[in-house]
């Protein structure tokens, strides 16, 4: 049986692992609290000789990105906001940004802020990001007038997948050329 003063020693041992094993992720790769969670534990699980009950695990992770959270080093704000802009840049929709987040771990009450934002700024966001899927995958109105017709099912089915809903692809599929080419110079 282990003393109670070694187990103390190795839980604080832990901790400062922890906190050296988040500092290094997150320096790397900006993540949010949901990540930074998940990826101690593993983290954990593959380095960990001395065993520990899962309980003391998971209050200690929770330990350490609380203590992150409270010196700002994550902030699943921020991360919504700037995930969300970042997206929106290579044309996603909102329904895509938003199943997104929830992968990610993110508050309800913070993807909803963070879609309000998008739709405050923009009405119809959701158009000008398929009209961008329009010109980066060269289908709807970017193609040729000839060929429209014959893949008009598989371009909107294309446009479903990526979150669209079916109004908004119907819009976009039906744009006249030139109306089409005006609006790709605007973005």
């Amino acid at each position: 049986m282990i003393p109670i003063k070694n187990k103390k020693k190795n839980l604080n041992l832990t901790i400062e692992e922890m906190r050296k094993f988040a500092f290094a992720y997150i320096e790397k790769y900006a993540p949010s609290k949901q990540q930074v969670k998940t990826y101690l534990l593993k983290k954990y699980l593959k380095s960990s000789a001395t065993p520990i009950k899962k309980k003391d695990i998971n209050d200690l992770i929770h330990l350490v990105t609380e203590d992150l959270e409270n010196n700002k080093f994550i902030n699943d704000k921020f991360y919504s906001d700037s995930k969300a802009k970042n997206l929106i840049q290579r044309g996603n929709s909102i329904n895509k940004i938003r199943n997104y987040l929830i992968s990610k771990g993110i508050k309800d009450k913070f993807i909803k802020e963070t879609i309000d934002k998008i739709k405050e700024k923009n009405e119809d966001q959701d158009f000008f990001s398929a009209i961008k899927i329009c010109k980066k995958k060269r289908i709807g109105p970017s193609r040729e007038q000839d060929n429209r017709s014959l893949f008009y099912k598989k371009d909107i089915s294309i446009l479903a997948r990526l979150g669209f809903d079916f109004e908004t692809s119907k819009k976009v599929m039906d744009m006249e050329k030139d109306d089409y080419l005006r609006i790709i110079n605007f973005l």
